[in-house]
């Protein structure tokens, strides 16, 4: 298999990379899923060029200002993508945050856990980030169970959005 330079992590089964516009298709899909709309909520991509304006003011902004951002999640040996995972700046969250969301097709694999665990090795070694949290809807328990393996605690409800929903801070155990 030829090496991706666009590869930012590789763990026993998964390989993270970097989003492009190319990966709109597959963005259009995950974001459309009904756990993604329930759970995260809906960005109104609806169409190949929302997707591809979603990848460009998303993943590819924060990669130009942070140096991190969603990265596609796929297996290692076919390329296959599962999902997204990756560390995103909120202008409402004082710590960068842990996210992560998987096509309905690849969950209850443990998938989820290896990525988000890698990835929060990763932002630790490279970037430094002592405190790397993440947030969930109280009612989103293959989340929780997520974050809660790979030795995240709860901490707090939290309010991200003004009219948004009370949600579930999860952070380091002090």
């Amino acid at each position: 298999m030829q090496h991706d330079e666009r590869i930012v992590i590789e763990c026993e089964r998964l390989a993270l990379r970097k989003l492009d516009l190319p990966d709109a298709p597959f963005i259009l899909e995950l974001l459309n899923e009904e756990s993604f709309v329930r759970f995260i909520g809906d960005r109104e991509v609806r169409t190949l060029g929302d997707a591809c304006e979603y990848i460009a003011k998303g993943p590819l902004h924060s990669y130009r200002c942070f140096g991190f951002g969603l990265y596609l999640m796929s297996l290692r040996e076919e390329a296959v993508p599962l999902g997204i995972c990756g560390l995103v700046k909120r202008a409402s969250l004082e710590d960068v945050e842990l996210g992560f969301a998987l096509l309905a097709r690849y969950r209850s694999r443990g998938y989820a856990a290896e990525a988000a665990g890698a990835v929060l090795a990763y932002g630790r070694r490279v970037f430094g980030l002592r405190r790397i949290v993440a947030v969930t809807s109280p009612a989103n328990q293959p989340a929780i169970a997520v974050l809660e393996k790979i030795g995240l605690k709860f901490e707090r409800m939290i309010r991200i959005a003004e009219h948004g929903e009370d949600l579930k801070l999860f952070a380091p155990a002090r």
